[in-house]
This record gives structure tokens, sequence and C-alpha cells, in this order.
């Protein structure tokens, strides 16, 4: 009569099985308790003993020995373990579609959107749930984001001059996305900023003292991302026309100029025109009516605002044109070009898209 502990089943791997568990244990994107229980068939195969399999991942003996059990009876859906039953649903599927609905087609009577206090009292269903399920779904009331479609007739044509400008800009030649950031305040902080620490961050006083305005002119480069940049106490069409002449004395001669510019008016003014005439070198490209987003200078501009002016004091006016020429001298050292990817079907596309959308089509 054999007396003493039944002597535990091996585990013996097919080749399919193997390299699955393999796959497995070396995965990083699964859940790592399927990883252990994967490990731990392995190490048993390998002739590791329950104690030393517990040992090595920090867990219990009955535990190896409860997987171990499960692979040899059900193989490697064993692993995945057993479906639990939980708590039966509260609010059947009516009652979720009913939500839903209300959220996506009607209105508050008070309020312009809801929230999910406000849903949570029209519908009954407590906060909690509420807020699950609009996660679940994707629907954020709370939240809203700005669009404007462009007017302008010549969208379509305008979209594919810029980006083929873009993408394939012509040889011997300059492409400059030009601008202006008007009205720049010179703001002081009433007090000193307290400086940033453990466990907090900078602050800032709410007022400050104004100090008058600049205006910053900019060229982008697309090829570089090197800017050429001046400040001026207004945005006339005086100054643009000063700023075109900065552009002319810092471009070599040799190489023609394409501007891409908005329909600002000072930009159309009859002076620009006939200047633009005389140089016949710079050529110039709209952009669409709506779109300054096609223009890589806006882009440039918000660095300039985040990196160097919005949390900035500045005791006049002359202190922050100084700051902003430091800012470009740097920023020009170690330029680098955005790279623009859209094409123009592709935004064309998405314009398309949005007003079948907006017209229910």
């Amino acid at each position: 009569m054999i007396r003493g502990r039944p002597k535990k089943a091996e585990i013996t791997l097919s080749e399919v099985e193997q390299n699955e568990l393999k796959a497995i244990a070396s995965s990083r994107s699964l859940a790592y308790g399927l990883v252990r229980r994967a490990r731990i068939i392995l190490d048993s195969a390998q002739g590791g003993t329950n104690s030393i399999i517990a040992k090595r991942y920090d867990i219990s003996v009955p535990t190896v020995g409860h997987w171990r059990r499960r692979f040899m009876q059900y193989g490697l859906v064993g692993l995945y373990g057993e479906t639990r039953p939980g708590r039966p649903r509260i609010h059947d599927d009516d009652k979720v579609m009913g939500l839903l609905q209300k959220v996506l087609q009607e209105k508050p009577s008070n309020a312009t959107h809801w929230s999910m206090r406000t849903l949570a009292k029209e519908t009954g269903i407590p906060k909690s749930v509420v807020h699950r399920y609009c996660e679940l779904f994707g629907i954020q009331p709370h939240r809203s984001k700005s669009f404007k479609l462009s007017t302008d007739p010549y969208f379509a044509e305008k979209v594919r001059d810029i980006v083929g400008l873009y993408l394939n800009p012509p040889d011997k030649a300059l492409v400059l996305c030009v601008d202006e950031k008007s009205q720049i305040q010179a703001l002081e902080r009433t007090q000193p900023a307290l400086p940033i620490g453990l466990g907090y961050v900078e602050g800032v006083t709410h007022d400050y003292f104004r100090h008058g305005t600049t205006t910053l002119f900019a060229a982008l480069d697309i090829a570089t991302g090197s800017v050429i940049t001046e400040c001026k106490p207004r945005h006339r069409h005086q100054e643009f026309l000063s700023f075109l002449r900065h552009i002319d004395e810092n471009v070599p001669k040799s190489l023609a100029v394409h501007l891409i510019i908005d329909n600002y008016c000072t930009h159309r003014h009859a002076k620009v025109k006939q200047w633009l005439a005389r140089h016949k070198r710079f050529q110039v490209h709209y952009t669409p009516t709506y779109a300054s987003w096609l223009n890589q200078v806006e882009r440039w501009f918000a660095l300039i605002s985040q990196q160097a002016i919005r949390r900035g004091s500045f005791r006049s006016t002359k202190e922050l044109v100084r700051r902003i020429e430091e800012y470009v001298d740097k920023y020009n050292k170690d330029s680098r070009p955005f790279v623009w990817t859209a094409t123009a079907s592709s935004i064309l596309k998405k314009i398309e898209r949005l007003c079948k959308y907006i017209n229910g089509t």
C-alpha cells in the first residue's frame, strides 16, 4: 500500500502549446495575470516544483497547483480563467437607450447642455451609472469644440495651390508664410512671481499694469523653419510694406519668393499690390477666407506666445520687443521646419464629411 502525498502529475507540452505559451509569457500587452500563468506552466513543464515556482513569482503554492490543474484539464483555454456571473443588470436596454436619446436629441429646459447630475435627476439613473454609460459610448455633453467653414468660392483651388507649395516646393525659390501678430501687450505683473517648487506650480498675480503694445511681423521659411521678423508699433499697410522691403533685403536676389498670406485688408491694399507688381520675383498665394490654419506661421506664433510672451512680465514695450528678438535669435540657431503631411485631397474630403454631417445627409 502506497502512503504519503500523491505524486503530482507531470505536464508535457506539444510544440504548438510550447510556442503559444512562450508568446504569451513574453508579451508586453497582455494582462500580467495571464502572462504569469503561462510562465507557471512553462516552469512546471521544465520540472519546477510548486514551492519553487510559488517563491519565484511571489504567490501561494495552492495557486500554482490550481493553474496546473486548470491547464491539464482544459489546455490553453484554462489559463484565461472562468467567466464570473456578477450582479445582474439593473437597467435594461430600453432604459439605456432612453438615456442616450435624451442626451443626444434633447436639451435641458434651464441650461444649454446636460451634466451628469441633471441627467441622473431627469432619468432616475444614479449619477455614477450615468457617467459610466456616457464614458462607455463616448458622450461628453459638457464639452464643445469650435469650427468655421470657409465661404471662399475658390476654396478648393487655393487649398491645392498652398498645399502643393508645402509638399512640392518649386526650385530656386523661397516659400515664406507671412503674417502679423498684432496687439501683443507689454504686461507687467503687479507683484513678483512665486517660483515653482516641489508640489506646487509657479504663481503669478491675476492683475497687471499695461505698458503699450507691439505688432510682430514674421515670415517663416518652410524649408528650414527659420523666421524673418520685425516688430512695429502698428499694423497698417505702411508697416506691412516696410516688412516686405525687409524680406526683399534679406532674401538673395537670385531666388523667387512665394508669399503665403491671409486676406487681411492691409495685405490687399492698393499700395501693397503696386509694390508687388513692381517686384516681379514676389508671387502671392492668398489663403481661403476663415482658413488661417493653412498658414504655417500661425503655428510659430503659438510657439512664441507659449514660450516667451504669455507668462512673461514686461516693464515696457522696449523690453517686450527685446525679449521677442532674443527668442527669435535663439530659435533660428536651432530651427527645424514643420512637417506638413496633409494632402489637398485629404483636407477636401474632411471638409466634405463635415458638410454632410452639418446638413444631415
